[in-house]
């Protein structure tokens, strides 16, 4: 079995994200970029159903500018096998053309079982995994905190508002995955060494053939409102006399 594991490249999740001064957006220049968080823990999980023989094959892609390579490349260097990168230097997509773009890449790669992080910590959309399985047609399962591949078959434990959530899926399907699935490696030297000769294939947006225009307009980007200072009550009673009155929360 293929498992294909979609990475992005993000703002690092140690740096505080500034807007910029037009409000369009938010300032990515001089900042540190890393893989999405979730993404790591998508790769670590498809190279351990690897080590375990459950897949023959882990391919890395991502969407984005030449940059992104460095972020495909510390896929590799966790364990995936060649790599795929759809320059979209000059497109900011939107998740449901980055959801056509993949089911392109799937419809290359064929692959058993799609794994993708839940969301990226930018846009906090959550939506991308969803919106493949929907056009690709294939049973999908969310924030997996557990995955064991059997047959033609994977089973997924799911967090839910509830508790835990256990699935069966037939593949080939996605799968996304929360923080709980696993803890991802540090990549080591030798390996780090090693991706740099791991096949990275490069690919134009333009020649993959998906309509990606824009369905929503981003009209302002701007900081949360600073958080005012806390008040002292001398007693329970206007505690609750404030909850009820100014808060109305009572």
């Amino acid at each position: 079995m293929k498992i294909l594991v979609t990475v992005k490249r993000v703002i690092d999740y140690n740096v505080k994200a500034r807007v910029k001064p037009d409000q369009t957006g938010v300032d990515l220049a001089n900042v540190k970029m890393s893989m999405n968080p979730f993404d790591e823990i998508a790769v670590e999980e498809a190279v351990r159903l690897k080590e375990k023989g459950l897949a023959t094959e882990v391919v890395a892609v991502s969407i984005g500018p030449a940059q992104a390579q460095d972020t495909l490349r510390t896929a590799l260097a966790m364990g995936a096998d060649r790599a795929v990168l759809v320059n979209a230097d000059a497109e900011d997509l939107q998740p449901l053309a980055v959801a056509k773009v993949l089911k392109a890449i799937v419809a290359e790669e064929q692959p058993g079982l799609v794994l993708m992080g839940k969301q990226a910590i930018d846009g906090d959309n959550s939506a991308v995994g969803q919106m493949l399985a929907a056009l690709l047609d294939w049973p999908q399962a969310t924030f997996a905190s557990a995955v064991e591949v059997s047959g033609n078959k994977a089973k997924v434990t799911r967090e839910v508002d509830g508790g835990l959530q256990t699935l069966e899926v037939d593949l080939p399907a996605v799968v996304t995955a929360d923080l709980r699935l696993n803890e991802p490696r540090y990549a080591s030297l030798p390996n780090i060494m090693k991706a740099k000769k791991k096949p990275l294939d490069v690919k134009e947006l333009a020649a993959v053939g998906a309509d990606v225009a824009p369905r929503l307009k981003v009209l302002k980007v701007t900081e949360p409102p600073k958080r005012a200072g806390g008040v002292k009550v001398d007693s329970a009673a206007d505690l609750v006399m404030k909850l009820k009155n100014e808060a109305g929360v009572l």
